[in-house]
């Protein structure tokens, strides 16, 4: 299934990581199996109108429910934050958020609310991104010097 899996086979509730490219990657929560299909839920664009992002941003984005193939077929699962945050409860906690979320309007921000932000939103009840701290690492040692002059 999982081509690179950390697991052969994801638990519901597990972070999936999809390779887009060798910066970014799409984050999803694997849901399960129905009618023998994996599922993940992920944040998306709702339509093609709204994949060109504005400033990183998309206002018509959503919680979607997705066959995993359909997402991407090379996936990870990511669960990098299990150590320092203990994760929720699926059944109890993690299904209902995704429920409730699904076909809700959500903005989509590159920076602060992203489909990783999502994902261990719903695992672990905070949003980070470890991508998105990775792009502050170089960009902010580049911009530090500029405001200690007064330059910007």
């Amino acid at each position: 299934m999982g081509l690179g899996s950390s697991h052969p086979i994801p638990f519901p509730g597990d972070i999936l990581e999809f390779p887009l490219n060798k910066y970014f990657s799409h984050f999803g929560i694997y849901y399960g199996e129905r009618d023998g299909v994996p599922y993940v839920a992920h944040l998306t664009c709702r339509d093609s109108e709204t994949k060109l992002l504005l400033f990183g941003r998309a206002l018509r984005s959503e919680v979607k429910l997705d066959p995993v193939e359909l997402v991407g077929r090379r996936y990870k699962v990511r669960n990098l934050l299990d150590e320092v945050h203990p994760p929720r409860d699926f059944y109890s906690l993690v299904k209902p958020a995704i429920d409730d979320m699904i076909g809700r309007d959500v903005t989509f921000d590159i920076l602060f609310h992203n489909s990783e932000h999502q994902a261990t939103l719903f695992r672990y009840g905070l949003k980070k991104s470890t991508q998105i701290e990775k792009v502050y690492a170089q960009i902010l040692p580049t911009w530090k010097k500029p405001f200690e002059k007064k330059k910007l």
